[in-house]
């Protein structure tokens, strides 16, 4: 889906949250984190759902899906598709080396904008891989594709205002990785959780 680009004139910026609920069995897994799982559970309060659940897609931050319906899927990010976004960009964005950090900026157009939303910048590995040793899936070989490191809040978009901030988001890579780091700007709703807008860049890490 990351790299087909399935949907004509649309640009789908993917991100991997890696929840840490079966780490229990026997395999933790490097790339997941507590507040992934607690961002979930938010998703579920949000959206009415009685359970979390994986794998589980979420698109634009309101409609949330099963990954084995393609169909369903498909139709889903055709109708994200068309619903209009608020202007977004990333003006700059450099890697720190030490202690390992982004630093850029952010711009976005509130013009029309009808709610107030909060700005998110995510660092998250272009790809990664995994060796599983138990568990459900003892013995498989995993390949994932943006997967989350960090989400920060870098400010609050104000209805019909524009934006523009400066951002410098710290992060820790689970194991040497050379592969590139993307950078995601995100326009969340406050309180609603709807993502009205986002941006992407790529960086050499």
């Amino acid at each position: 889906m990351d790299s087909l680009q399935p949907v004509p004139g649309v640009q789908l910026i993917v991100l991997s949250e890696h929840v840490d609920y079966w780490n229990h069995d026997g395999w933790k897994d490097p790339y997941s984190s507590s507040s992934l799982t607690d961002r979930q559970s938010s998703y579920v309060h949000a959206l009415g759902l009685k359970t979390p659940y994986t794998p589980q897609i979420l698109v634009d931050g309101d409609m949330e899906l099963r990954a084995n319906d393609a169909q369903q899927v498909s139709e889903a990010l055709q109708k994200a598709g068309t619903s209009p976004k608020v202007p977004i960009r990333i003006t700059s964005a450099t890697v720190d080396a030490n202690p390992t950090a982004v630093r850029g900026h952010i711009e976005a157009d509130g013009s029309s904008t009808k709610h107030n939303a909060d700005v998110y910048a995510v660092i998250a590995l272009d790809h990664a891989e995994s060796q599983v040793s138990s568990g459900e899936n003892r013995g498989r070989h995993l390949t994932h594709v943006a997967v989350v490191l960090e989400i920060a809040k870098v400010g609050k978009l104000e209805k019909g205002k524009p934006f523009s901030r400066d951002f410098q988001v710290k992060y820790k890579l689970p194991q040497t990785n050379s592969t590139p780091i993307r950078v995601v700007a995100v326009i969340q709703e406050s309180g609603s959780g709807k993502v009205v807008g986002a941006a992407l860049q790529k960086l050499t890490n």
